[in-house]
């Protein structure tokens, strides 16, 4: 899963940054290129502006040279002026046509729309000024062409007036939209005076005030309405009555509509990548994970003992690599531990050996010597009963070593379990301490709590010999001490019976505390195998509980041995509450 999102996010980051690059190329790309139409279209213009003011000068130059428009203008009448003006005026076919007298005096003035009362004004500006090609009266916007009047030819004739011919600026405007697809509007102080632009977008606020005011800059975006367009202005207030700005806008429409469609193609190409990469990186990643999972299983059964589960035989190079050494590693394993088990089992061999030979050859002396000492006829019954309770003695002690010996080796049978009283257990195992040699002249001090409540589900004779293990050993640890004395208590404490024994011993030596319960572990006594705390701590285990040391110093050392409570319907008699016994 680590790989498949990883390439996920991986496909994800590269269609996210070719989605910007690629918008952002293609927005400067289609900008420089709408830049360019816009340069294109105000040329364009020029060159139309050109043309058509270059035909107005002719037909306006032929008007001027008719001789019945110079004898009208003789006649020096501006009644008489006005009458003939008019069938001038539809000969020239165009939308504006004013005559004025040698003094730049307008005698009469036609348009095809409305005039404003300041219609005479700016056609008088018009003639003072011969550079001027454009007329804004109003709403309307003529470019214009202006013709002296000569009695006689130009070069030595006099002034008769002026004949002035305008053309309506719509017709250049359609001319420059129409091939381009750029939107052309004449602006003069902020107002609309001839526009290709519908209606609804000639409200130009929002166009911005170097748009509006004509100041020369580089093609900006605006927003007209819902609809974004690129602008550009020319100032042509040089040429006018008044100021005007040529404002040509392209539509930026239709080139976001294109970037959109390829953002759409790239989102479903990386889409479609991420799609198909997926899939791939999940089949790729269950070719490679799955002998890497079987060979991880068969590392956790190795684990936990399992030395026949198999390992992947397939997959990559590395994995069958690795799956192969890692048996082999398994293999060589096994067979150490195999040679360690060999070697402890040898090595506990041993020091059994090492610690039971001493106290057998010590019982198998005394066998021998007092049946020696009892084949001689000399010596008298007496004597020889004394002889035989020693033969016994060393008898009963050997007999008990190879029980100890035994219950060791048993160690982990469940054996049979029965509902017990704890407290019966305790008092068997206080009357097997009282008669061994070990107990003679030990105070032997028992509590045994409330006996009825003491139920115990249990092999009543591993745990009898667990509680007995534990006395003897607190009797082995008190003899020598001056008024050696054993405290056994039994109590219950939670789901637990509690059994503890407290001696007044020399205490523990330290350096046997950590591995106390080890096999064969003995220091301060006369007697023992070192085998009766291993004993009582294994048969503990077994049953659920444990034995552990409280605590150890000169005169106060204390055992505890937990087993799980369990209630019975049938139990024995109890044993006396409390008692005190004096072995020996």
């Amino acid at each position: 899963m680590l790989l498949v999102f990883a390439m996920a996010l991986v496909i994800i980051s590269i269609t996210a940054v070719s989605l910007l690059l690629v918008r952002q190329r293609l927005s400067t790309q289609l900008r420089e290129d709408l830049s360019q139409d816009l340069k294109h279209s105000v040329i364009t213009f020029e060159d139309l502006q050109v043309v058509r003011l270059s035909a107005l000068e002719r037909e306006n130059a032929l008007l001027a040279d008719l001789p019945t428009l110079k004898a009208l203008m003789t006649s020096s009448d501006d009644l008489t002026i006005r009458d003939g003006a008019v069938e001038f005026w539809n000969l020239s076919g165009n939308d504006m046509f004013a005559l004025a007298d040698q003094n730049g005096r307008i005698i009469t003035s036609y348009t095809r729309d409305a005039k404003t009362g300041g219609f005479q004004q700016h056609l008088a500006e018009l003639l003072s000024s011969p550079d001027r090609r454009y007329l804004i009266d109003g709403n309307a916007l003529y470019a214009c062409a202006v013709r002296p009047l000569y009695f006689g030819n130009s070069e030595h004739g006099s002034i008769l007036g002026y004949v002035i011919t305008g053309m309506s600026i719509e017709r250049t405007v359609r001319q420059i939209s129409q091939p381009t697809g750029v939107e052309a509007t004449f602006i003069s102080s902020g107002k609309v005076v001839a526009s290709t632009l519908p209606s609804d977008l000639q409200y130009l606020s929002h166009a911005g005030p170097e748009l509006l005011n004509g100041t020369p800059a580089a093609p900006s975006t605006v927003r007209l309405g819902n609809s974004r367009f690129l602008a550009a202005t020319e100032n042509l207030s040089s040429t006018s009555t008044s100021p005007l700005q040529l404002l040509l806008l392209k539509s930026l429409e239709p080139a976001e509509r294109s970037i959109t469609r390829i953002n759409r193609l790239l989102l479903f190409a990386g889409l479609l990548a991420l799609l198909l990469g997926t899939v791939l990186m999940i089949g790729l990643s269950r070719l490679v994970t799955r002998p890497l999972e079987e060979l991880s299983r068969g590392v956790r059964a190795f684990g936990e003992g399992d030395m026949q589960h198999r390992l992947p035989a397939n997959g990559t190079r590395e994995v069958r690599e690795l799956s192969a050494l890692f048996a082999r590693m398994r293999n060589e394993i096994h067979r150490a531990h195999q040679d360690l088990l060999e070697s402890e089992r040898l090595a506990t061999i041993g020091r059994m050996a090492s610690s039971v030979s001493h106290d057998l050859r010590h019982y198998l002396a005394a066998v021998f010597a007092n049946a020696e000492f009892l084949a001689s006829e000399r010596l008298s019954q007496k004597e020889r009963a004394e002889i035989f309770a020693d033969i016994k003695t060393a008898v009963e002690g050997t007999t008990d070593m190879i029980e100890s010996l035994l219950t060791f080796s048993r160690t982990g049978d469940q054996g049979r379990r029965t509902c017990e009283l704890m407290a019966a257990l305790l008092e068997r195992a206080v009357t097997l301490v009282h008669s061994h040699p070990d107990g003679e002249g030990v105070v032997l001090a028992v509590n045994y709590g409330n006996p009825t409540d003491s139920a115990v589900y249990v092999d009543a004779k591993q745990i009898e010999r667990a509680i007995y293990n534990l006395l003897l050993n607190a009797c082995q640890a008190v003899r020598g001490s001056n008024n050696p004395e054993v405290r056994a208590s039994l109590e219950a404490s939670g789901f637990d019976m509690v059994l503890s024994v407290f001696d007044n011993g020399s205490g523990i030596p330290s350096n046997i505390r950590q591995n106390l319960f080890d096999p064969f572990v003995s220091a301060g006594k006369q007697n023992g195998t070192g085998l009766g705390l291993t004993i009582a701590s294994a048969i503990s285990a077994e049953h659920g509980g444990a034995v552990a040391l409280v605590r150890s110093s000169a005169g106060e050392t204390v055992f505890q041995m937990r087993i799980p409570r369990e209630t019975a319907t049938h139990i024995a008699r109890p044993p006396t509450s409390q008692s005190e016994v004096i072995a020996g």
